[in-house]
């Protein structure tokens, strides 16, 4: 008999009965509609299973209680929608109920006490309402925006045990907050209930009060806030320094990583992710809360400390459901065989759960890294200090780190890889305070090629090269790249979300949520960064209200980045949520006042072309301005292809942006041009198209050629600057000399 840990939702319809004896065949037809149209588009898209339909009732399954949540309260919001346009004898309402428990499963079907609990709870929602178990709640409750209010411990029937319930507070006011209430008793009931208490405060004078006996915890199944995956499932968690000082947290934080970053190259293993355990790095719940909270069954926890060329490591490995230990170590050994142990630990970890190793993971685990134990020392500094969406400081400290590294041992696969990882980043988001964008590109290229020379099975090197080739508009190359970086690292969480980026903008949105989904499961509680790539991957595929529940709690930690504001501005818009789209834009507008839709076409240009067209039509709704400063210019007043010549060949401009910069840009009869200000001095090749200038500087907007228009100044701004030069990167004011 097989049993399992599933998030388990049930429907029913309030008063079917009822209705059906005034019209049976329509009641019948309207259930139907509801099902194909309204649950199961919705149990597709959070990834749940319907198991059956019960007369009037579903009883769906899920991997995850957080989708189980999310799927009610779209159905749920859905269903108010419709109820409002519909005759009152025409309302379908259903209450919800959604526990997350053990199940018995019978082929296709399922029973057990999880799936009796969900089906007492759904009875005490309300009309159109939610109800939900304490085990939900204690998994969902700042995973999703809503609200709840307490009903306190229920009796349920056949159910031994009482059992929290919680209702779901759907009102936009209540998200984020748990009310307490109190059940009102009908009166009826009331002298009954007063009668029961004194009676039972006489009988319970005569039992013995016993009050060393615990209260009845919760099953084993019952604490995971995720289902336990189908192979072993081990988190890593942060080695303690305890040598006295903080000269070698480094070293404790870059062994956790690795230990974390050669097990995910197992496939018979399911790993977390490093951020996700260093968040919880705090946290003074026992190891069975750790795992619950993290969704695994083992965890391994040690300690390092560090004595001159001494190193002294304690490791054990815990089953998180028993508590207890499976495998326990003390190393003391010296410094140069870190690498020793560390392959000891692996090979114990593997050996007492039972993995078979493949032939290639079998080699990949027997690599070292670098023989250079400075160069490793240097290496796992650059790795602590980030480098996704972060300041210019931190990709100095980290970039330079990387290249001690390889100054030390040029050998070094993962530090050529992790310079790879900083350059694609500011090439493919256009950050030029580092590198001209044609510098960047080449730097990725080169670093991942060599990482990729050094060792084949690199699965960083392999993302970066996918991301290079997807922009570059060689999407089969790209998803083969990101699709062999999963292969090596099975359980990377960066490759599996890089892999979703690359196929939903490919065209296969269904695979990349899966993906997507597996990077959340094995980082459940992801940086911000990571958070924003996720959101941008729901967005893409659709999914406005997943994207939406994802960026919003970034903008706390990544307040002035450009991309959670465009695509939280668009995911709204494209929900029709004006309001909250138009102070999304605001925002974005304040801090980028250049923000524009014609940037954003050329920015994305390597997209296809749906999608493209489907984020600016979004970003125009939100109130994204077509061209800087949302500047508008009168067709009357454009400049045609004879008097752009006339201003461009042999002559110079002198003007002033309108930030204030001040620049003079100069044009030779040969299509070349200079362009300076007090903090740029660059040179490029212009272009008249009809009445478009078009411009390309080595190294600017990943090497693209852009077009803009130039007006004459009737705007009564800057009057001594006869002209107005528009581009997707700027607005100037200027006037030609010869």
């Amino acid at each position: 008999m097989e049993r399992r840990l599933a998030a388990i939702l049930i429907a029913d319809v309030v008063g079917y009965s009822r209705l059906s004896q005034i019209d049976e065949e329509g009641t019948r037809a309207r259930f139907q509609a509801d099902q194909n149209d309204v649950f199961e588009p919705a149990i597709t898209r959070h990834h749940g299973r319907l198991v059956k339909t019960m007369g009037d009732g579903l009883l769906v399954e899920f991997q995850s209680v957080v989708d189980a949540l999310r799927c009610a309260v779209e159905v749920q919001q859905l269903k108010a929608t419709q109820s409002a346009a519909a005759l009152p004898e025409h309302r379908l309402e259903f209450r919800i109920g959604i526990n997350l428990g053990d199940i018995i499963v019978e082929g296709e079907d399922i029973q057990g006490d999880g799936v009796n609990i969900a089906d007492r709870i759904q009875a005490l929602a309300e009309p159109g309402g939610i109800a939900i178990s304490g085990t939900t709640y204690d998994q969902v409750k700042s995973k999703v925006p809503v609200g709840f209010a307490s009903l306190g411990e229920q009796r349920l029937k056949s159910i031994t045990e009482p059992i929290r319930v919680y209702r779901v507070l759907l009102d936009p006011t209540a998200a984020g907050k748990t009310l307490k209430t109190r059940r009102r008793l009908p009166r009826r009931h009331l002298v009954a209930g007063v009668a029961a208490a004194v009676i039972l405060a006489f009988a319970g004078a005569a039992l013995w009060w016993q009050p060393w006996m615990p209260a009845k915890p919760p099953g084993p199944g019952e604490r995971f806030a995720y289902p336990l995956p189908d192979r072993p499932s081990v988190a890593v968690l942060p080695f303690i320094n305890v040598s006295g000082d903080t000269e070698h947290d480094h070293l404790a934080e870059g062994l956790t990583d690795d230990l974390i970053t050669e097990l995910s190259k197992v496939s018979g293993l399911f790993v977390i992710a490093r951020h996700s355990v260093f968040a919880i790095r705090d946290s003074v719940g026992k190891i069975q809360d750790v795992a619950a909270e993290l969704g695994v069954k083992y965890v391994l926890e040690g300690t390092l400390q560090r004595a001159g060329p001494r190193l002294r490591i304690n490791v054990k490995l815990i089953d998180a459901v028993t508590g207890l230990s499976l495998w326990a170590e003390r190393y003391d050994r010296q410094y140069a065989d870190l690498f020793a142990v560390q392959d000891d630990v692996i090979g114990k970890i593997i050996s007492a759960l039972s993995v078979k190793l493949s032939a290639r993971e079998r080699d990949q685990l027997a690599r070292i890294p670098t023989e250079n134990l400075e160069a490793y020392d240097y290496y796992m500094r650059a790795e602590q200090e980030g480098f996704i969406l972060r300041d210019v400081d931190t990709y100095r400290r980290t970039l330079s780190f990387y290249q001690k590294a390889i100054d030390l041992d040029p050998g070094f696969a993962n530090a050529h890889a992790g310079i790879a990882r900083v350059a694609v980043d500011v090439w493919r988001n256009d950050y030029n305070y580092l590198w001209s964008a044609a510098v960047a590109r080449k730097i990725a290229y080169d670093a991942a090629g060599q990482a990729l020379k050094l060792d084949p099975n690199n699965a960083r090197a392999h993302t970066v090269l996918a991301l290079l080739q997807w922009v570059d508009g060689r999407e089969t190359e790209a998803k083969n790249s990101a699709n062999m970086a999963v292969a090596m690292e099975p359980n990377d969480a960066e490759a599996a979300a890089n892999l979703a980026l690359i196929l939903v903008h490919t065209g296969s949105s269904g695979q990349a949520i899966t993906e997507m989904e597996k990077a959340l499961r094995l980082d459940p509680s992801p940086a911000s960064s990571f958070q924003l790539l996720a959101g941008i991957v729901f967005y893409t595929a659709g999914d406005d209200q997943r994207a939406i529940s994802l960026i919003e709690p970034t903008l706390d930690s990544l307040p002035k980045v450009e991309p959670a504001r465009e695509y939280l501005a668009a995911a709204y818009a494209d929900q029709g949520n004006e309001t909250k789209a138009a102070a999304e834009t605001a925002k974005l507008l304040e801090l980028f006042p250049e923000s524009n839709l014609t940037y954003y076409g050329y920015l994305y240009d390597y997209w296809r072309d749906g999608d493209l067209q489907r984020h600016l039509a979004a970003l125009r709704k939100a109130g994204i301005p077509e061209w800087p400063f949302g500047f508008t210019g009168s067709q009357a007043d454009r400049l045609g292809e004879a008097d752009l010549r006339n201003l461009v060949d042999g002559k110079s401009w002198t003007g002033k942006h309108k930030n204030g910069t001040d620049f003079t840009q100069y044009f030779d009869k040969a299509g070349n041009t200079a362009y300076r200000s007090a903090n740029t001095n660059i040179t490029g090749i212009v272009e008249v198209r009809g009445d478009s200038l078009c411009e390309k500087f080595d190294g600017y907007f990943l090497d693209r050629m852009v077009c803009g228009y130039v007006y004459r100044n009737t705007s009564g701004e800057q009057r001594d600057r006869p002209y107005v030069h528009v581009t997707p990167r700027a607005l100037t004011f200027f006037s030609p000399t010869p």
